[in-house]
């Protein structure tokens, strides 16, 4: 047998040193630029990780993705009420929505809690009674609004309907649709929500959908084009010129849509009554729009950081719950449209440490202090104007985990017509 040369034995090495080198450049630029199999690799990591950490939730046998570490730095292991409520909530009434400690009862629900602290009501949330096409513990219950006669509208995340349920959990009327987050009433008997990459009004007696605005289709597209930039920060450049630009993945994100309601629009002489604040957490985006048009009125980008649940403020202003993802301090912040001003109403610290990366809600009472839900942390909590604790609410699951909570609302104690909510009568 002749002996091969150098050349003929390093051939094959070569080769295969060389396809090694091309996939490494090839791999490289691929992820860089987004092109096959990146995507699908990094979409295979993120659902192997996702499955590893939560396939006890996903076969019914312990919640895991709604379980989060406590907030507010060391606590108990009995942690619950501590502090008690004053000033305005002494005088109501606040909701809590989330995860339901008790599972044989329902995988969701709302509490209701007295100025005591008591718990007086609580609604159980069946979310196999409104979709049969996913499983409630891969939902997370997200927007919640009540009525005066004590039933709720809830929308889901992940999920594919928003209900409206009476005081005992059952549903009174069911849309299919994938709503999410927030719901707001206008006053004038429609609900706002958000519905895909779009904003929804819905009838609040029926859910049937009245008006839809798209992002892309109405807000990006606005006649004129000066919007057009705002909305298309997040999108990919073409690499020649036979592509186009196309959107990154979850480009917008919106995470809110409110309502100026009639008897506080005299406070924003910008907008009229029934113009929508919406929050585009992708975007750093707060801005207020036409509902018929889709224009924008007034938008900031920033300082807030991947935030949520702006509101609009009987006082002119507009709050704006600011995760500011990455910090370890959640803020509470205020501008007024029209003027550059950004004020700080309250923010985590070293010694009052609050901080939820996403999610969250907060409303301004009319005392001065705030309710805070800190749904990463699992924890309701209320501060003061000069952020000193008044009381707070770990929503417990067992010594070392909490429940998620995605809204925690006070009403009056005058708000429900009948008293409060009771499944005696129904």
């Amino acid at each position: 047998m002749a002996k091969k040369s150098i050349g003929e034995r390093l051939g094959p090495v070569l080769f295969v040193a060389s396809l090694g080198v091309i996939t490494l450049v090839y791999g490289t630029v691929a992820t860089t630029r987004g092109w096959f199999p990146a995507p699908q690799i990094q979409l295979a990591q993120r659902t192997l990780m996702d499955i590893s950490h939560n396939w006890k939730n996903d076969l019914a046998l312990e919640p895991t993705r709604h379980l989060v570490k406590p907030g507010g730095g060391d606590v108990a292991a009995d942690r619950g009420l501590e502090g008690k409520p004053s000033g305005t909530t002494k005088e109501g009434y606040v909701l809590v929505a989330g995860l339901n400690e008790d599972q044989d009862e329902a995988f969701h629900s709302v509490r209701l809690y007295d100025g005591e602290g008591n718990e007086v009501h609580r609604w159980p949330v069946h979310y196999d009674l409104l979709d049969d096409e996913h499983k409630p513990q891969n939902v997370m219950l997200h927007g919640m609004e009540v009525f005066e006669d004590g039933s709720l509208v809830l929308t889901f995340d992940a999920g594919n309907a928003i209900a409206r349920i009476d005081a005992c959990g059952k549903p009174m009327w069911t849309r299919k649709g994938s709503f999410h987050h927030s719901i707001s009433r206008d006053g004038e008997g429609q609900l706002v929500t958000l519905l895909e990459e779009g904003i929804a009004w819905l009838d609040e007696d029926t859910g049937e959908i009245t008006h839809q605005l798209d992002i892309v289709e109405d807000l990006a597209e606005y006649p004129g084009g000066d919007q057009r930039a705002t909305f298309d920060i997040r999108t990919r450049t073409p690499d020649n010129t036979e592509q186009e630009v196309r959107y990154l993945m979850d480009p917008f994100h919106p995470n809110d849509a409110e309502p100026l309601r009639a008897e506080m629009a005299d406070a924003f002489p910008m907008f009229e009554a029934g113009d929508v604040l919406i929050s585009l957490r992708e975007l750093n985006l707060v801005a207020v729009i036409d509902p018929q048009s889709g224009r924008m009125k007034w938008h900031r980008h920033g300082p807030w950081f991947k935030q949520h649940d702006p509101d609009f403020e009987p006082d002119g202003t507009i709050s704006v719950f600011d995760n500011a993802t990455g910090s370890g301090a959640t803020r509470i912040l205020s501008i007024r449209p029209g003027e550059d001003n950004v004020e700080t109403l309250f923010s985590g610290s070293e010694e009052q440490p609050f901080y939820s990366w996403r999610r969250g809600k907060h409303q301004l009472l009319d005392d001065g202090n705030i309710l805070l839900t800190e749904a990463e942390g699992g924890r309701v909590m209320e501060v003061d104007s000069n952020g000193e604790l008044v009381w707070q609410r770990h929503m417990a699951w067992d010594a070392e985990s909490n429940l998620i909570i995605t809204e925690a609302r006070f009403v009056p104690g005058d708000f429900f017509t009948n008293g409060v909510p009771s499944c005696s009568s129904n």
